[in-house]
């Protein structure tokens, strides 16, 4: 039984899908006017964990990941979406581009990064700029309701006529307080109502027609709009990271809610903070690194998934170089073994014990049913290499022990998502060099075969002796 931590309710909740047997995700995409940060990435895994673990255990998935390319404002987080410059159209300036080439080149970037984590694409990436007349409809429906109001061209939510406002992140209106960071609007009923649509300047570079002005909508209205165009009135789960939790997803909350009259969300599922020295990374802060930086520093982007897999989504995970230096020698270990298995598969090995892989099939799935907790699921992955490779030592792994072992990691890797490095593409040159070691080794010129396997890994490979013979592989 799965069960979820829902962040609306504080708990942890058994998982039932709205529909049997299929699921919809809404995952708060990037919004494009930078490179994505390693950071923004745990969120994007946090979903394509949830994902893989629901397909795993037979749902269809319907996913869906907004393109936030207009709308979001600088001082979105701490000011209701009223107030800043629009983050698209500052990055165009800066790079003196369009706002539409700077959105699309650090899309492709997102979506290349993406690829590389080999994060499953969503089955639609929809484009806030694409998606103005829903939006446009949504908010006339809200003003005529009466939870909208329009003054001298803008357009905002009326907190105070949603009881429900707050209950996400707990900032209900009577604990909220009109603090130094928030700057009143001119507009604005309440301190805390928050934009549904904006005037724009006439110097303004992204805008539309709309009933009340030629602006731009606000960042919160363009996730109601699509999800609601793609999955419907009520989804199953939406993820984010836990910065989105107010004042983004609360709003989506209210004027969803407000517009449908049902229910928006069944399960909220927010991961927790990347630290650097205790900071959170973020672009602000200019304490963050790219997947640019993660290879720059001889790493690859599966080292990465396996150290934030190795972290429960809802901790805090404090980010370090010697943490993912542990990652790599974690991914080159669960390689090594699959490359063991698969050889030893092909053999003609048969012993009377069979390997039982049945306990580690039902403590993978207990650990991921206990609202995806991978760094147990893990746990018990490497218990799996440690037993098997004690019989392997000991020479009593049968090839069909090796492929029934294959077969539970080919179904536990869908949902870890590992890319593995294959066997090593073998120059002729140390083909020969491999030779004459084994010719030595027969011959018992140990000291030969010492000194042979030290010129092949000066040339870049590193050889290892198994009971099924030597094994290359390219240097890491």
């Amino acid at each position: 039984m799965l069960t979820l931590y829902n962040t609306f309710s504080k708990t942890k909740e058994e998982f039932v899908s709205l529909n049997p047997g299929k699921v919809g995700i809404y995952s708060c995409g990037p919004t494009v006017y930078g490179f994505i940060h390693i950071g923004n990435i745990r969120a994007y895994l946090l979903s394509d964990t949830a994902r893989r673990y629901l397909e795993y255990t037979g749902y269809e998935v319907r996913q869906i990941k907004n393109i936030t390319d207009v709308g979001h404002l600088t001082d979105d987080d701490i000011n209701q979406g009223d107030s800043g410059e629009d983050k698209i159209e500052k990055a165009a300036l800066r790079e003196k581009k369009t706002p539409e080439e700077i959105a699309r080149f650090y899309e492709e970037y997102f979506k290349q990064v993406e690829k590389e984590l080999n994060i499953i694409p969503a089955h639609f990436f929809p484009r806030a700029t694409a998606h103005v007349p829903q939006m446009i409809k949504i908010i006339e429906s809200l003003i005529e309701k009466g939870f909208a109001y329009e003054k001298n061209g803008n357009v905002f939510f009326d907190v105070t006529k949603f009881a429900d406002y707050g209950k996400l992140s707990g900032n209900t209106l009577e604990s909220l307080k009109v603090g130094a960071r928030l700057e009143e609007h001119p507009d604005k009923k309440n301190p805390w109502d928050f934009a549904l649509w904006l005037k724009a300047p006439i110097e303004h570079l992204m805008k539309w027609q709309s009933p009340w002005s030629s602006g731009y909508p606000g960042w919160h209205i363009e996730c109601s709009a699509m999800s609601t165009e793609y999955l419907g009135n009520t989804i199953d789960i939406h993820t984010g990271g836990e910065d989105n939790i107010f004042p983004h997803h609360e709003a989506e909350i209210a004027q969803t809610e407000c517009y449908t009259g049902k229910q928006f969300v069944r399960y909220w599922l927010h991961n927790r903070h990347l630290l650097v020295d205790g900071k959170k990374m973020s672009k602000s802060k200019g304490n963050l690194y790219t997947l640019d930086d993660i290879k720059e520093n001889g790493f690859s982007a599966m080292d990465l998934r396996l150290l934030f897999l190795s972290s429960h989504y809802r901790s805090q995970m404090e980010f370090s170089w010697q943490a993912l230096e542990q990652a790599h020698k974690n991914i080159q270990k669960i390689n090594d073994f699959i490359l063991n298995l698969e050889a030893i598969a092909t053999n003609n090995f048969v012993f009377s014990n069979i390997f039982d892989t049945s306990i580690f099939k039902e403590k993978f799935q207990l650990a991921m049913d206990d609202d995806l907790n991978t760094p147990l699921a893990l746990s018990n992955l490497y218990e799996l290499i440690s037993q098997a490779n004690g019989e392997i030592a000991a020479e009593q792994l049968s090839s069909d022990s090796a492929k029934k072992i294959l077969s539970l990691w080919k179904k536990m890797n869908s949902v870890f998502g590992f890319i593995l490095q294959g066997q090593a593409e073998v120059p002729e040159e140390i083909k020969q060099l491999i030779r004459e070691r084994q010719y030595a080794r027969e011959g018992k010129d140990f000291q030969k075969s010492d000194d042979l396997r030290n010129i092949i890994e000066k040339k870049g490979y590193t050889v290892e002796d198994t009971k099924d013979g030597m094994k290359i592989k390219i240097a890491s």
